[in-house]
């Protein structure tokens, strides 16, 4: 079968898109309550405050609405050129190619927590990515640095699916049910705290601060298991928010049964639960999830295996446990790269999360047929919001000694967030 008969039986032109606005401008959108077109169009804004930005006033100016690309592109280059070791510019593996051109670095949050650690030279660390990471580079940089994010309309639905009050309540609840003082659990006689609050890194300063208050910790999709392991030593119990599936799964993997993972729903009392699930549980399992990976299903994969016999399928760890199952891998953005790259010319790849990092790869490897599970092409909706009309005009700032779109975390959240932080970057990826 040659690849142009691959990419044919398996649809890889781009027919369907989540919707017709994602052609449109990003700053058409930075005023509208809820996160935009795309994967998130029919995710409804949380019913409480939420945690990052999602509909912050359209802040671009004029002039860089009307530049075209060419100019864009010319001005950061430039500026670039001027500022030389006193910027930095950190790229997530899902920004769009017209930002991550740009970028010193480009990984994934574990990684770009790290690089951010290696200039402290730079002045200004300018973070294409989205809200909760800007954050982090903040909370992790030097007082003299400082952190831009060049959309402050650039959210996560996942990370607003755990505000602070929520966790705070919860954290009341499950102390009740397990009888400790939610302000100063102690340990038992084997040594081990009743629960340990872990927090996936797509999650506010704030609930970071939680953990790092309560003897808890952060993760990435690159360390889950290490920090999974790490929790047990200390407690008999996680309390894993904002993500259930990234939980699950990597719980599930360790040999903890599903029954002993019971939801916590924070609407619910007892977060929908009964007092003797909650007393078997090893893992409580917050009611979020990512919009982008909850439209991979089993059936995308089954359809991929009968069109591209012999395809091997890698999917993301935030994808729902029946598609992480059905998968031949699953792992962080980095461990599909890895993944991507230990391939052979003329293999077949199904690869289950956001579609510019896909494309990338199938631009990298073309002797290779890579191609995303889901047929219809869905960027995340808030890391597009990074436009190289923001990036020009936050460099061509800097330039001219003004700082805009500061993202700067209290120093009361700042300090505790931290604490969980170090040992999130201590516990280093298997």
């Amino acid at each position: 079968m040659t690849t142009l008969s691959i990419h044919q039986r398996i649809n890889l032109a781009p027919a369907q898109t989540c919707h017709d606005s994602l052609a449109d401008d990003p700053w058409a959108f930075d005023a509208i309550p809820g996160y935009g077109p795309g994967s998130s169009q029919d995710d409804s804004v949380p019913g409480f405050a939420p945690t990052n930005a999602i509909a912050r006033p359209g802040q671009l100016p004029e002039a860089y609405r009307s530049m075209n690309d060419e100019e864009l592109h010319r001005r950061i280059r430039q500026a670039k050129a001027t500022l030389g070791d006193k910027l930095v510019i950190l790229g997530h593996f899902y920004q769009r190619d017209e930002v991550v051109q740009h970028a010193d670095f480009v990984g994934d949050s574990f990684q770009l927590a790290n690089a951010a650690l290696t200039r402290p030279q730079a002045e200004a660390i300018v973070f294409c990515g989205v809200h909760f990471m800007a954050e982090t580079a903040d909370i992790l940089s030097t007082a003299e640095q400082k952190v831009i994010l060049p959309n402050l309309a650039a959210g996560c639905s996942m990370a607003d699916m755990a505000d602070e009050d929520s966790v705070e309540t919860a954290w009341e609840d499950i102390a009740a049910v397990y009888g400790f003082d939610p302000e100063n659990p102690k340990p038992d006689a084997y040594g081990k705290l009743p629960v340990i609050p872990v927090t996936y890194m797509n999650s506010s300063a704030a609930l970071k601060a939680f953990c790092g208050r309560h003897g808890g910790i952060v993760c990435t999709s690159s360390n889950a298991a290490t920090v999974l392991e790490w929790a047990f030593e200390r407690a008999h119990r996680v309390l894993f928010f904002p993500d259930q599936h990234l939980g699950r799964n990597t719980a599930k993997a360790m040999g903890i049964p599903l029954e002993q993972m019971p939801m916590w729903n924070p609407r619910q009392p007892q977060g929908g639960n009964t007092a003797e699930d909650l007393q078997h549980a090893k893992v409580l399992l917050w009611h979020g999830f990512c919009s982008v990976h909850r439209r991979f299903t089993v059936d995308q994969i089954d359809k991929a295996r009968r069109d591209a016999p012999g395809v091997k399928v890698i999917v993301h760890p935030e994808c729902p446990m029946p598609v992480v199952d059905a998968a031949d891998a699953s792992g962080s953005t980095d461990a599909i790269q890895k993944f991507v790259a230990a391939s052979q010319p003329g293999d077949v790849i199904a690869v289950g999360t956001e579609i510019n990092m896909v494309n990338r790869l199938a631009a990298q490897y073309p002797d290779r047929t890579i191609f995303c599970l889901d047929p219809v092409i869905c960027p995340c909706s808030t890391m597009y919001r990074i436009h190289p009309g923001y990036l020009a005009w936050v460099l061509d700032d800097l330039v001219a000694g003004r700082v805009s779109n500061q993202i700067s975390v209290p120093e009361q959240i700042a300090a505790p967030a931290k604490v969980a932080l170090d040992r999130m970057l201590a516990a280093k990826p298997r």
